[in-house]
C-alpha cells in the first residue's frame, strides 16, 4: 500500500497545515509524524477528515513553538496540544509520544509517561490505527502490522485484546464501527475478547455509546453493523428491550419481526441517525402508547437529544398513517404532510412498507400530493383567531375546535371563501351553544 495512491489532495488546506506543523517541528530538531486515522484513511484511498501529529516535543515546547494564542492546552495532561490553523485548515492535535498507565475509569489513563514512537504505537487500540507517516519523506512507519491488516481487511487489537478493552470499554464498539464502515472482518482473537468483555460495556457513558451508534446507523452498511453488534454480544447490552426478539428461535414471530427490522434498516436511503434508530426501535411500539413509552425510555437512557427523541417519536407514531394514506380523511393526512419531518417520515414509511406491506402505493400517493402546487394541497387558512374575535366570539378552547372544523371544510373543498368560513364558524358556535 502506498499513500501516493490516494487522489491528489495537495490543495487540501487541512493537509497543508498538518504538513507545515511537521515541517516546523523538524526544523526545531524534534521528531514529528502524522499518526492514526489520517494515515489509515490515506492508505485506503480516503480523504482524511482531520490530521493528527505525533512528536517527541513535550506539550510546553509545542506551545512555545506555535504560540499560546494559536494553541489550546485542552489535553495537556495526556500530552495533547491543539494547534489552531487558518479558518480553512481547522485545527490539528499535536500529541507527545507516550505510554499510558492503568485506566482506572475505563476511559482515561491514570497518568502518562512520554516515550518514543514505537512505544506510542503499542498503546493504541487497533493495528490499522497504530500507523505513522512521514509526510516529508512520504514513508509509512509501521510498528504493529497495520499495513498487513489493512490489506487483509482485518480489525485487530494491538497486543493483548483483553487488555486493550479493559483499558477502554468503548473500544469494543469502535471495533464494530470500523468493521462496518470499512467492510472489514474483526480478527478472531479480537472478536473473542469482545464477546468475553461485552458485559463491561455498561460502564461506558451513554453519550459515548450513542455517539458510536450514530456513526454505525448513519452508514450504508448499518444492517451489517447491527448484526456485528449482535455477533459481539453488544446489541442486547445497549438495547436489553430487544433481547426477546434477537434471541428468539428462527420461526418465532419475534425473530421474524427482528429480521424485518434489519431489512428495513437496509432499505433506508441516507437516513439521519434518528431515523435509523426509529427503525431499530420500531418493533417495541407494537402496543402503541405503552410501546412509545418504552421507546422514550430507551432514548433517554442513551441521552439522545430532544430533537432526536422528537424525530423518533414522530416517525414511529405516524408511520402507519402514511402506509394507510388513502384510507385516511384528507384533512388529517394533509396536516401530517405539512409537518417539517414529513420528508423523513415518507422515506421511513417507504422502507417499512416495502418490507411489511410489499407495496409502497400509499407512500407514492403521499408523495404525489406533496408534489402538487402548494396552493392546491396546502392553501392558506381562510380565517384565523383574530377573525373569530372580530365577529364577537369570546376567546377560549372553542377557537381551536372552530378553526379545525373550518380548516377541514376548506381542505375538503366544501368552502372556498372567507365569508363561507365565517358563516361556518357562526353555525358551529351556535350548535355548541345549543348543546351547552
Amino acid at each position: 500500500m502506498n499513500v501516493s495512491q490516494q487522489p491528489d489532495s495537495s490543495s487540501d488546506p487541512r493537509r497543508q497545515f498538518a504538513l507545515e506543523i511537521v515541517r516546523r517541528l523538524r526544523q526545531e530538531g524534534f521528531q514529528a509524524l502524522w499518526a492514526g486515522g489520517c494515515v489509515r484513511d490515506q492508505l485506503l484511498n480516503l480523504t482524511p477528515k482531520d490530521y493528527d501529529v505525533a512528536t517527541d516535543a513535550i506539550p510546553e515546547q509545542v506551545r512555545r513553538m506555535f504560540g499560546r494564542r494559536r494553541t489550546l492546552a485542552i489535553g495537556q495532561a495526556f500530552g495533547v496540544i491543539v494547534v489552531l490553523g487558518p479558518k480553512s485548515a481547522g485545527q490539528v492535535e499535536v500529541a507527545t509520544f507516550r505510554q499510558d498507565a492503568a485506566y482506572s475509569d475505563g476511559r482515561h489513563p491514570d497518568h502518562v509517561t512520554f516515550s518514543s514512537a514505537p512505544e506510542d504505537a503499542q498503546r493504541r487500540d487497533f493495528t490499522i490505527n497504530g500507523l505513522f507517516y512521514d509526510p516529508l519523506a512520504e514513508r509509512v512507519i509501521d510498528y504493529v502490522g497495520g499495513q498487513q491488516d489493512l490489506q487483509r481487511r482485518l480489525i485487530r487489537a494491538i497486543g493483548d485484546p483483553a487488555h486493550r478493552f479493559a483499558e477502554d470499554k468503548l473500544r469494543m464498539l469502535r471495533a464494530v464501527r470500523f468493521a462496518t464502515v470499512f467492510d472489514f472482518q474483526i480478527e478472531a482473537g479480537t472478536l473473542a475478547a469482545i464477546r468475553r468483555s461485552a458485559d463491561e460495556l455498561t460502564v461506558v457513558s451513554a453519550e459515548r455509546i450513542a455517539a458510536e451508534l450514530r456513526r454505525i446507523l448513519s452508514h450504508a452498511r448499518r444492517r451489517t453493523g447491527m448484526q456485528l453488534l449482535d455477533q459481539c454480544r453488544l446489541l442486547t447490552k445497549i438495547f436489553p428491550e430487544l433481547q426477546p426478539a434477537v434471541q428468539a428461535p428462527p420461526n418465532d414471530p419475534l425473530a421474524i419481526a427482528w429480521h424485518q427490522t434489519l431489512t428495513i434498516l437496509d432499505r433506508l436511503e441516507e437516513p439521519s441517525p434518528a431515523t435509523a434508530m426509529a427503525a431499530v426501535l420500531r418493533s417495541l411500539a407494537d402496543d402503541r402508547e405503552g410501546g412509545l413509552q418504552t421507546i422514550h425510555r430507551v432514548c433517554r437512557r442513551l441521552r439522545l437529544s430532544n430533537e432526536e427523541i422528537a424525530e423518533i417519536d414522530f416517525l414511529v407514531r405516524h408511520e402507519s398513517m402514511v402506509r394507510t394514506a388513502r384510507q385516511q380523511p384528507w384533512p388529517r393526512l394533509q396536516r401530517l404532510l405539512i409537518q417539517p419531518l414529513s420528508g423523513p417520515l415518507l422515506d421511513y414509511a417507504r422502507a417499512v412498507a416495502e418490507v411489511v406491506d410489499g407495496t409502497t402505493d400509499n407512500v407514492r400517493f403521499c408523495r404525489e400530493k406533496r408534489a402538487l402546487p402548494h396552493q392546491q394541497w396546502n392553501p392558506p387558512p381562510l380565517i384565523t383567531g383574530q377573525d373569530l374575535h372580530a365577529i364577537g366570539l369570546p376567546p377560549g378552547p372553542i377557537y381551536r375546535l372552530i378553526l379545525e372544523r373550518v380548516r377541514d371544510a376548506q381542505l375538503e373543498n366544501r368552502i372556498a371563501t372567507r365569508d363561507q368560513a365565517l358563516e361556518l364558524a357562526r353555525q358551529f358556535r351556535s350548535s355548541q351553544s345549543t348543546k351547552e
